[in-house]
């Protein structure tokens, strides 16, 4: 990632939501030529020149000082994500770029693993920060069965979200998913941006994908530590989750998230059903026959909404007979196969 071009573009976005009136400054009317606030008036706020500040828009954060963040964050009304992104994107500028070399595959400690076999009735994964599935434990990769119908290893949820038509049926709420994860991304460019696999993810989802390429340009990013995360799963129905996402301080890179349900509510009997069903075998909700009918003029595809969905129930339909809205989809026989994914 050029991180001359991304200081330059997210400063210039970041300004181009905040309004004058927003920022307590008077408004005399008439039709202003930019999108939300003039360079000047951001240096003004920041108390620093407005050539200074033009020059931190023109993408040179070299030698800035932590105060002179702190004061632009202020003036653009930076929230907690986006202002530890300016701090990682000018760490990026006064650092030397890293030989770009393919990263080793990071080994799961056996320590993670122990504390994820614990969690029996928790779906857990631990992700690193391409949103690679490195290892789940056996209800977590039954919660995300739709992604591991692919037999690419290790999954990778950026691309199931938006290369997959599974994914438009497994996320009730996709835009949201959507937004997420390129936020996540965006967020992690920011932090690594010499990373030559999450360059190459991000550049394949942007030739692919027009929804990706139009999310990414808006310059996004996101802290994902807790919050609530609906599921449609093929084989249980309705499923809102509570997670929490929590960084291994010992691994850097790399994210534990373990989802929840509150006892008594629909999600909590949808949960112990999987479990159920996790506990005797795997099931592939879309074949590879049908993966390959369903997907192979829509993956990648740029049109989302009912009628990609439509033609993902027609493959449900193929397959189970029934429409994947089906709140208690039964799944049919299959062979019997470790829920554990474990690529190392």
């Amino acid at each position: 990632m050029d991180t001359h071009d991304e200081a330059r573009e997210f400063l210039a976005s970041r300004r181009a939501k905040i309004t004058p009136e927003q920022a307590g400054l008077p408004s005399f009317g008439g039709t202003r030529r930019v999108a939300g606030l003039r360079r000047a008036e951001v240096a003004m706020l920041a108390g620093v020149s407005p050539d200074y500040y033009t020059r931190l828009e023109r993408g040179n954060l070299s030698g800035v000082s932590d105060s002179v963040l702190d004061a632009i964050a202020g003036a653009l009304r930076l929230d907690e994500a986006e202002r530890s992104h300016l701090y990682d994107l000018a760490r990026a500028a006064n650092t030397t770029p890293r030989a770009r070399r393919r990263p080793a595959t990071p080994q799961i400690r056996a320590g993670v693993r122990s504390l994820l076999d614990a969690m029996t009735d928790a779906p857990a994964f631990v992700r690193n920060g391409r949103l690679d599935i490195l290892v789940a434990n056996p209800l977590g990769a039954a919660l995300y069965s739709p992604a591991f119908a692919s037999a690419a290893r290790p999954v990778n949820l950026a691309r199931f979200c938006f290369l997959d038509p599974a994914a438009d049926a497994f996320y009730p709420d996709w835009g949201g998913a959507a937004e997420t994860t390129v936020a996540l991304l965006r967020t992690e460019a920011g932090r690594d941006p010499y990373n030559k696999e999450l360059s190459d993810l991000i550049g394949e989802l942007a030739t692919r994908s027009d929804d990706f390429r139009t999310r990414w340009a808006a310059h996004n990013v996101r802290l994902h530590h807790t919050g609530v995360k609906q599921f449609q799963h093929p084989a249980v129905g309705r499923l809102d989750l509570a997670f929490e996402a929590m960084p291994l301080p010992a691994d850097p890179g790399l994210t534990l998230t373990a989802y929840s349900a509150e006892a008594g509510t629909p999600a909590h009997d949808a949960l112990r059903l999987l479990a159920s069903w996790a506990a005797t075998t795997v099931v592939q909700p879309w074949s590879e026959h049908t993966s390959h009918a369903a997907g192979h003029q829509h993956r990648g595809s740029t049109c989302r909404g009912r009628g990609g969905r439509a033609r993902l129930d027609d493959a449900y339909r193929a397959e189970y007979g029934r429409s994947s809205h089906t709140q208690a989809m039964t799944p049919p026989p299959a062979a019997a196969a470790t829920l554990r994914v474990d690529p190392a």
